[in-house]
């Protein structure tokens, strides 16, 4: 089971192309948390180059609050991450975390299905900015 699903998609820049990845979260019951420029932090950080890359925590607070029920220590492995990365002029890689394969490691029966249903919205959202 692989840790994360991805696709390839042309958009004229990173930030139009994070409006869409945020439509379809949204679309999905998803809210975006936290934001990472690695881009940015790798240039300030260590002065190194990166081609344009962001890494967005979406939360969806419906799951989020059955999870952390039936698992307290689940917030170590929140929010569900998702990635934007320039591959080359115009291409870009979207890539989601897979929560039923991040997710096996608490062996939480409750967690399970749980997880396999985000697993479904986050994969649906995928599936519309390929749209």
């Amino acid at each position: 089971m692989s840790y994360f699903h991805s696709i390839t998609v042309k958009s004229p820049s990173i930030e139009q192309l994070r409006e869409k990845v945020e439509g379809a979260l949204k679309s999905e019951g998803f809210g975006v948390l936290t934001e990472i420029d690695v881009q940015a932090t790798m240039k300030k950080k260590l002065d190194k180059d990166y081609a344009p890359y962001l890494i967005l925590g979406a939360c969806n607070p419906v799951f989020a609050d059955k999870v952390l029920s039936a698992e307290p220590h689940i917030g170590v492995l929140l929010p569900c991450n998702v990635t934007i990365r320039q591959l080359d002029a115009g291409n870009f890689e979207v890539a989601m975390m897979n929560p039923g394969a991040a997710m096996s490691a608490v062996q939480n029966p409750a967690i399970e299905p749980l997880a396999n249903e985000v697993g479904e919205k986050l994969q649906r959202a995928l599936d519309l900015i390929e749209a």
